[in-house]
């Protein structure tokens, strides 16, 4: 039941680095690199910071999926 997320799309319209991304959200840049492969799930602040940071809302970096294949 994956969480599936855009957030590499979202930072590169920004031009934002990983690292660049961490720091203003207040996180390492290997979180950042974790969530976007998929290997960890944010906290609900943590989604919330980073979909204000990059202008969005939480529904279009993060999505929830009980199908394996939509991933």
């Amino acid at each position: 039941m994956p969480l599936i997320n855009h957030l590499k799309e979202y930072r590169a319209r920004f031009n934002l680095s990983q690292t660049d991304l961490g720091n203003l959200v207040g996180v390492s840049r290997q979180t950042i690199s974790l969530i976007e492969r998929g290997d960890y799930n944010p906290s609900v602040t943590l989604a919330l910071k980073i979909s204000k940071t990059l202008k969005t809302t939480v529904e279009e970096l993060f999505s929830y999926s009980e199908n394996e294949d939509e991933k």
